[in-house]
């Protein structure tokens, strides 16, 4: 996990001195828990696949999760997304039922968003790493610090969509220049809360729209 793993892009965005003083720490808690068996999603080869899809210079967007799915061959490092062959989990269910009431979209047969990041939607868990079986338990660890860099830097930048779903996620809006981007607030896609606004929020065709008025390229949500 040392930052030379670390996207380029996103290295320079963030400084290197800072990304030097994150991984130092985090690389020592995790080894830690690595040493005492603990089994931890995503494989470290998919720590940092957000990052490395969708470069800091191409976001357009960001939706935010909290952190990794916690069962078994699950997480790939994309928030919301699972490998092609895993069954779907309830909250991308509820996804895939928006997207299709939203835009007509086909309901997806895969949960797989690997080509929404290639258009620039950057899918970034709030933490990075879980403990298996045990949601939220990598809360504290110190991912927050480099997360929260993530999301004040491309609020400098500008022009991005932040979807923001839950109330965990739309703490984050006090990051974000509100007057150089756009945020888009709604309840989270879990079987818990989706039925409190989630479902007929109109994420995706909100976010063509923006892009429309801002002149950029509209993002394909279907998934083949």
């Amino acid at each position: 996990m040392q930052n030379f793993n670390f996207p380029k892009s996103w290295l320079k965005a963030l400084s290197p001195s800072f990304c030097e003083e994150i991984f130092t720490d985090l690389q020592s808690k995790i080894g830690t828990l690595n040493r005492s068996n603990k089994t931890i999603f995503p494989l470290e080869k998919n720590l940092f696949r957000a990052f490395e899809i969708t470069s800091f210079d191409e976001v357009k967007v960001v939706i935010l999760g909290q952190d990794p799915y916690h069962k078994l061959g699950q997480a790939n490092g994309l928030a919301f997304s699972v490998d092609a062959q895993i069954r779907l989990p309830p909250s991308l269910k509820n996804i895939y039922l928006e997207l299709q009431s939203d835009i007509g979209c086909p309901k997806p047969k895969h949960g797989n968003l690997h080509s929404w990041a290639q258009q620039g939607v950057l899918l970034l868990n709030s933490t990075l790493t879980v403990e298996e079986g045990k949601p939220n338990s990598h809360k504290h660890i110190g991912w927050k610090h480099l997360t929260d860099k993530v999301i004040s830097r491309l609020g400098e930048r500008g022009g991005i969509i932040f979807v923001l779903w839950g109330n965990e996620a739309q703490k984050k809006t006090t990051l974000i220049d509100e007057k150089n981007n756009h945020i888009l607030c709604a309840p989270h896609p879990s079987p818990l809360s989706s039925y409190r606004g989630f479902f007929g929020s109109k994420p995706f065709s909100k976010i063509n729209s923006i892009l429309a008025d801002l002149n950029q390229e509209l993002i394909n949500w279907k998934l083949d």
